[in-house]
Formats: C-alpha cells, sequence, structure tokens
C-alpha cells in the first residue's frame, strides 16, 4: 500500500530530476541566463526601425551601446539593457521609441486563466511577458499554479512556500487580523470588541514582518520579475479554508489585490497573472486583483466545453460571492467584481487542420468580438521551445533555420500586438491615481 511517505520519497526523486534537467537546460552555473539580441534582431523585430538607419545612428553617437562584435565583423549583439538605453536615447523621425503609457495610471493586470490544463495558460503568459518586455514594458509576473511552470521557465526553481502567493495571503490574513483587532480597540461606542486571535502555528511563521518587495524575485530578464511558485505551495487551498475559520472577517479573496496596492503605481507597466487550472482560492485572488481576463483554449472540443465550463463556473461564483455580500465591502472596497476587458484566445492552432478550423469557426459565431483574430500556431519551434522551458523569443535563431523561428516568432508577435491594443485601450479607463 502507498501511503503519504511512499509519495513523498517519489516526490524527492522527482525534484531531484528536476536539478539534473536544469543543469542540462540552462548555463553552466545552473542559472538562466537571456542571451543577446543581433543589430537584426534590434532593428526590425525590437525598435521596429530600418536597419540601415539603425546602423547609421549608431555610427553617428559613438556613446550609444555598441553590443558585442562576432570575429567575423558581420554582426553586432545587444543585451536587454542596451536595447532599453537605445530606445530611451534614439529618436526616429523625432518620434520615441518609448512604449505608450497611459499617465497617472497604475500597472495593468491580466489574468490568464482556464479551467483545463494544457490550454496554454503558462505558455501564453511566458510569451506576453516577454514579448512586453522586449516592447520596453517593466512586467511583473505572479504564478498561482503550484506546478510553477512558469516559473520554472523563468528559471527559478529552489522556492520557498513562503515567497509564494501563500504567503502573501497569510500575510494578508495576519495584518488584515491586526488591523481588525485596532477598530475593534478603538470601537466608538468604548465598548472593547472580542479580539481574533491567531494560531501560533500562523502567527509564528514571521510572514507578518516581511516587506511587500520580499516576495518578489529577480529574473534573467533584467525587466521582468515574478512572484514564483513551488509545488509546496498547493497546500494553500487547505490552509485558506482553515484560515477563514480563524477570521471569518477577512476577505481572503482580495489579499493578493491588497498586497499589489501596496507596490508603487510606477513600479511596474503590466502585471501578468499565470493562473492554476481550477476555480479556487489562488485563482480567484488572481480574478479579483485583475483588470483584464485572457482565456487561452486549445482548438479541439473538450477544449471548447471546458472552456465553457469555466466561465459558466466563474460566472456562477462571482454572481454568489455578489449576492452573499451585497450591501458590503468585499473584497477592499468592491461589492461586485468587473472586468475593463475579457478576451479568449486558440493556442496549438494548425492552420492546415480541418478540425481546428471548424473549432476557431463556432469559437468565433459564440464569443463574437470577445475573440481575439490572431491564435498563436503550433510549429516546431514552438514545440521545442516549451521542451526547453524557453519562449521563442529566447532560442537563437541560429539553433534552427531562420524561417523556422521567424514562424514561431510572428505568431506570437501578432498575438502579442493584439494583446497590446487591448490592453491600452483597458489601460485608459482605469482609475488615475492619486
Amino acid at each position: 500500500m502507498f501511503d503519504h511517505s511512499d509519495l513523498g520519497a517519489l516526490r524527492d526523486a522527482s525534484l531531484r530530476m528536476q536539478g539534473h534537467i536544469r543543469k542540462q537546460t540552462f548555463s553552466p552555473e545552473h542559472e538562466k541566463t537571456l542571451r543577446r539580441f543581433s543589430s537584426w534582431e534590434v532593428a526590425e523585430l525590437i525598435l521596429q526601425v530600418n536597419q540601415n538607419t539603425f546602423r547609421s545612428r549608431l555610427a553617428a553617437d559613438p556613446s550609444l551601446p555598441a553590443g558585442v562584435v562576432e570575429p567575423d565583423g558581420r554582426q553586432r549583439w545587444f543585451s536587454l539593457d542596451e536595447v532599453n538605453e537605445l530606445r530611451r536615447r534614439m529618436r526616429v523621425n523625432r518620434q520615441s521609441l518609448m512604449p505608450v503609457r497611459p499617465a497617472n495610471r497604475r500597472a495593468i493586470r491580466v489574468a490568464v486563466a482556464n479551467f483545463k490544463g494544457g490550454a496554454g495558460k503558462s505558455t501564453t503568459a511566458l510569451h506576453l511577458a516577454h514579448a512586453a518586455a522586449l516592447d520596453g514594458y517593466r512586467v511583473l509576473t505572479v504564478d498561482f499554479d503550484p506546478q510553477a511552470t512558469l516559473s520554472h521557465s523563468m528559471g527559478l526553481s529552489d522556492v520557498s512556500e513562503e515567497h509564494t502567493v501563500w504567503g502573501i495571503m497569510a500575510r494578508d490574513l495576519m495584518r488584515e487580523t491586526e488591523r481588525m483587532n485596532r477598530v475593534a480597540r478603538g470601537a466608538e461606542s468604548g465598548r472593547t470588541l472580542p479580539q481574533r486571535r491567531l494560531p501560533a502555528s500562523i502567527a509564528e511563521t514571521g510572514l507578518g514582518d516581511l516587506r511587500a518587495t520580499d516576495f518578489i524575485a529577480s529574473t534573467c530578464w533584467s525587466t521582468i520579475d515574478i512572484v514564483p511558485s513551488c509545488a509546496n505551495a498547493a497546500f494553500v487551498e487547505f490552509a485558506s479554508a482553515q484560515y477563514r475559520h480563524v477570521n471569518p472577517d477577512w476577505s481572503f479573496f482580495a489579499a493578493v489585490d491588497r498586497w499589489l496596492d501596496t507596490l508603487p503605481p510606477d513600479a511596474y507597466d503590466m502585471v501578468i497573472f499565470d493562473c492554476p487550472p481550477a476555480i479556487g482560492y489562488q485563482s480567484m485572488n488572481a480574478v479579483f486583483a485583475a483588470d483584464i481576463l485572457y482565456i487561452p483554449s486549445g482548438p479541439g472540443y473538450w477544449e471548447y466545453d471546458s472552456t465553457t465550463s469555466f466561465i459558466g463556473q466563474l460566472s456562477e461564483a462571482l454572481g454568489d460571492l455578489t449576492e452573499f455580500d451585497e450591501g458590503a465591502d468585499f473584497p477592499a472596497g468592491k461589492s461586485q467584481k468587473g472586468f475593463l476587458d475579457v478576451r479568449f484566445l486558440l493556442t496549438r492552432y494548425e492552420p492546415g487542420n480541418e478540425l481546428h478550423r471548424a473549432m476557431r469557426d463556432a469559437f468565433m459565431k459564440v464569443f463574437g468580438d470577445r475573440m481575439t483574430l490572431h491564435p498563436i500556431e503550433h510549429t516546431r519551434a514552438v514545440e521545442q521551445s516549451g521542451r526547453f522551458l524557453s519562449s521563442v523569443y529566447e532560442i537563437d535563431y541560429r539553433d534552427m533555420t531562420r524561417e523556422t523561428w521567424r514562424r514561431a516568432r510572428s505568431t506570437f508577435d501578432a498575438a502579442y500586438a493584439e494583446f497590446k491594443t487591448h490592453v491600452l485601450a483597458a489601460w485608459d479607463n482605469l482609475e488615475e491615481t492619486p
């Protein structure tokens, strides 16, 4: 008979294999590093300026980053920081190359969510984050999924559960309970109201003393940070149920929303959530904190069925919470949760597959203008990027034919360009920060 100790042993063996895979996948130091980008990529694909114009600007201003020249002198290669320095200092036709960011607005928050595993949530979140970073935006990613695919793809694996979303929620419980106790002690009636007590298992963790930024880890992308996840964080669903009994007045679905509100409004431009394949305490925290809901789905019938179930159950959950707390400030002063935008995105799409085309037509008929126009196509390069825990943007085009790489990148570029259009439209409708 297999019990918890046997399962724990299997997990330990798997974790050792993870370490071996990381050694084979990342650099000799076992850390993920970001490659440099060729002058061709920087000009044509990142800054989107003519190569001759780009070269002439570099020649005219020796103070601009010059990159690293190949031994044969044919190509220059630039780091991401150098690309961003070029973006800040260069102007083309008197136009700035800096990305559009609405003034006096905090970072826009996007939840990538669906019920079904394998729908492409982590792949979508990873590529949108990398595309946004190459576009000049500062990105915070939040990994809500205990499978931690996004965290591993960002190069993080040695993560303690205290520094995951679970830690944010536990810290919020401690701070909200203390705030409520202070309010109770200072009640206008002059009568001291009952105090809520946290068990030692929570109070003595030390999480209450952590700063908001202590949950944020850097990545090999200098303009992308992450709140990572790990397998041990899976118990957050059980822990959250216990926390609700500890303090029934705690608005636990608003924990991440409150935490994000403590960050400086200009610390990041975009916040992207990678949600678990379930509706639970973690995913609902993402939902309540999000401004935009992005729902990826594969092009099969079962993916369509799962997507339908997901939006149905999410609708019921939000409706039940609204009715249950009607008239109350829940959560975080919000009596009803709404999104600035909701979009559906097809992933793993094969244009030559008749079934995929038929399912795309079905998605379009049902979801109408909520359906994105540019699906993410399934290509060999996309498949290879997933196998090596990298995005297409991280793969060096010299590792395959340039045409294969360009085709894979173009599908994500088109999806990101459409995503950016929706984000900017929603961003303008955010309330201005004080």
